[in-house]
């Protein structure tokens, strides 16, 4: 696969932090960009520490927002980390925000793809003689991404925010176990059937927008990933909130067991989107859309310290 890595733009100091938008160019097929945010000097002794953040699931952009949410989680995460010295890279992923890939196709999209393109950026990244040690910060669907990149690329350290311990096809089937069991039933035999790795062509409009075809491919690809096999390979911190009412507990446990050498931290009283709120399920989901509202202070702090130890 052929990458072009171009610095675009350096800006101005902004809140004693310097931004860089960065373009990778995907040649022929469109561009992928991104945000390296610095601390407050542009002239330094030591090479910085640098935290690569790769988004979750969906159409989530670089700050962690989407068409249906804005709350700058990631944005928020990043201004964060440079407030303590480390530098950070955030970028949209393909398809996504300012990332445009010229023809894109859902059916030719692959969960691959995201990782080569995860991979590309680190390649290029550590071509960067400002740079220390460079770790991963995988969020959400973005830890599983991150697994498999951070093994690919080499990298130094990898941190798992609310990441999945089962496989996604388990993970959707839990998910339909609440739904009706008609639901179940007809679900069950396509699930079983991508879990093979083979498409299903005939599917009831009820469950079209979950399993349509030109959504099998990735999905095929994506149900071939076991989380608690690549964790195995890492140097990894993972981290999972208490009210997190998308990703439980649970699957951090799982991931905790895969790899004996991992710390885990849960984190009371943080959501899925790395913010303080309350269980109940509408005055967490209230979170999501408040761009006031900070993230976690433990968050920072323990991904602050994981990342220093790796210097």
């Amino acid at each position: 696969m052929y990458y072009t890595f171009i610095f675009c733009a350096l800006s101005s100091l902004l809140n004693a932090q310097s931004h860089e938008e960065i373009t990778l160019l995907k040649i022929p097929s469109g561009v992928l960009e991104g945000t390296l945010l610095l601390p407050d000097s542009l002239v330094y002794k030591n090479k910085l520490p640098l935290a690569f953040i790769i988004a979750g699931s969906g159409p989530t952009d670089r700050n962690g927002n989407n068409p249906m949410m804005e709350n700058n989680s990631l944005k928020l995460l990043a201004e964060g980390l440079a407030n303590k010295g480390v530098a950070s890279f955030r970028y949209d992923k393909r398809g996504i925000g300012e990332s445009h890939i010229d023809s894109l196709n859902e059916k030719d999209m692959r969960f691959s793809h995201f990782v080569s393109d995860a991979e590309a950026w680190l390649q290029a990244l550590k071509m960067d003689k400002r740079f220390g040690a460079i770790s991963i910060i995988g969020h959400s669907e973005g830890s599983l991404i991150g697994m498999v990149a951070a093994k690919k690329a080499n990298i130094s350290g990898f941190i798992s925010i609310a990441g999945v311990g089962n496989k996604a096809s388990q993970i959707i089937e839990e998910q339909l176990g609440a739904q009706p069991e008609f639901i179940q039933t007809l679900s069950e035999p396509i699930l079983k059937q991508l879990q093979e790795g083979q498409l299903v062509e005939e599917v009831t409009p009820m469950l079209y927008a979950l399993f349509r075809p030109s959504i099998q491919p990735y999905l095929i690809s994506w149900f071939a990933i076991d989380p608690q096999e690549e964790i195995k390979k890492l140097n990894i911190l993972i981290l999972q909130g208490t009210t997190d009412i998308q990703v439980g507990i649970a699957e951090a446990e799982l991931l905790s067991q895969a790899n004996p050498r991992a710390k885990k931290v849960i984190i009371e009283g943080m959501n899925h989107i790395l913010k303080p709120a309350a269980l109940e399920r509408a005055k967490n989901l209230a979170t999501y859309q408040n761009l006031k509202l900070p993230i976690a202070p433990l968050l920072l702090q323990e991904i602050v310290t994981f990342i220093r130890k790796l210097e």
